[in-house]
């Protein structure tokens, strides 16, 4: 009986679209598509920016969702370059919080800023006018 049988059910987080983290800094992309190709037909990898703070991630689609589990089950905690990788299912509505949470706290920076600014200008006003 294959993998794919009718019967096997899968856990809901499970999709073709993997999250991998903590990969060296100077991999390839011919060299994920090796490791990764192994567990079956990779559709898409997009690897993260080296000058940026998505170095060492790595975005990989597969076409089948079975490859995909075989992926993750498989290659959580691989030893690359000296390096363990974290091989998770991507969930959108995680990354999107993340992003959220970070514009915030943007948002909040910039308010703290003006209100620096602000007590600043007050204290200057206060000064000029004894």
């Amino acid at each position: 009986m294959s993998a794919k049988s009718i019967n096997s059910r899968l856990p809901p987080e499970v999709n073709r679209i993997l999250y991998v983290r903590n990969l060296p800094f100077k991999i390839t992309s011919e060299e994920l598509y090796q490791i990764f190709g192994k567990y079956g037909a990779v559709y898409q990898l997009r690897l993260g920016e080296r000058g940026r703070d998505t170095k060492g991630t790595a975005f990989v689609v597969y076409e089948d969702i079975y490859d995909a589990k075989r992926a993750v089950d498989h290659l959580s905690g691989f030893n690359v370059g000296g390096r363990y990788l974290v091989c998770m299912y991507y969930q959108p509505a995680k990354f999107e919080r993340r992003a959220n949470a970070e514009e915030k706290k943007k948002e909040l920076e910039e308010l703290r800023r003006q209100v620096k600014a602000k007590k600043q200008q007050l204290a200057n006003n206060a000064n000029q006018t004894e």
